[in-house]
């Protein structure tokens, strides 16, 4: 299927500081960038930092003042809707060597708190039935509910509120399916269909030797998801790091099925 993208994000800084943004399209993970663009206005200086091994596209500029930076983009991505039924669950030794690390608890989804809950409720289960199940208690014990989470919310928090957003649903996804032994690993995207239009943080797990995305939410189709950044959890795939201070002015996303 093929998406236009669109990130648009007007920032005042009050100092002048260095901003780390992480909008653009990511290469390779089942879809590939026909065009795209990266703007600012005012110009600023701008390097690129990628990275060759994610595909993740990252840039680096400096900002002083007003700047808005404006990320426009053509991506095909593949359909992968295989179901997860079937997707046999890994003994830890055959994992790949840069799976291994998203077995691990991490500031968000400190899994090593869930490992009783998990025994008891999903010990029976193995791969992607598990999985299944994990997803399928989110949806009925879990609220989407906006504002009653924060920047420092972690599954744990979530667990016990039982409530949040998608940021807080991909973290509960991870940090129980890392208690249940499965890999996982968080994943910011524009999300097709997805209202309001945002970049959606959802989950991906390893099981049946390869990665699949999963979104506990159920607000957007797994196959319009545009791929941007992939890591532990949010402290990864923040879609803008800056290091100094800053307020928003305005900002909006925006993702168009090309064709339908």
């Amino acid at each position: 299927m093929l998406f236009e993208v669109e990130a648009s994000l007007t920032y005042d800084f009050p100092e002048p500081c260095e901003v780390l943004l992480l909008v653009e399209a990511a290469h390779g993970a089942g879809q590939t960038v026909i065009s795209d663009a990266l703007t600012f206005w005012p110009p600023v200086e701008a390097v690129r930092v990628d990275d060759p091994v994610t595909g993740e596209r990252r840039t680096v500029f400096s900002a002083a003042g007003r700047v808005n930076a404006l990320y426009r983009g053509r991506i095909d991505v593949a359909p992968d809707s295989q179901p997860l039924t079937d997707a046999a669950e890994m003994a830890i030794r055959d994992l790949p060597s840069d799976v291994l690390p998203y077995l691990r608890a991490s500031r968000y989804s400190p899994s090593d708190r869930l490992l009783r809950f998990v025994e008891r409720e999903f010990g029976g289960l193995k791969g992607g039935p598990k999985v299944e199940a994990i997803l399928s208690w989110i949806a009925h014990h879990v609220d989407y509910e906006a504002g009653v989470s924060h920047s420092g919310t972690t599954a744990i928090d979530t667990f016990i509120d039982r409530a949040g957003v998608c940021r807080d649903f991909s973290h509960l996804v991870i940090a129980l399916c890392r208690a249940a032994n499965v890999p996982a690993r968080a994943v910011s995207a524009y999300a097709w269909k997805l209202e309001p239009p945002d970049l959606h943080a959802v989950a991906e797990v390893f099981v049946g030797g390869r990665w699949r995305l999963v979104d506990a939410t159920g607000l957007a189709p797994i196959d319009g998801l545009v791929r941007v950044a992939t890591g532990r959890d949010a402290a990864d795939i923040a879609f803008m790091t800056i290091f100094g201070s800053a307020y928003l002015v305005e900002q909006h996303f925006r993702i168009d099925k090309v064709g339908g």
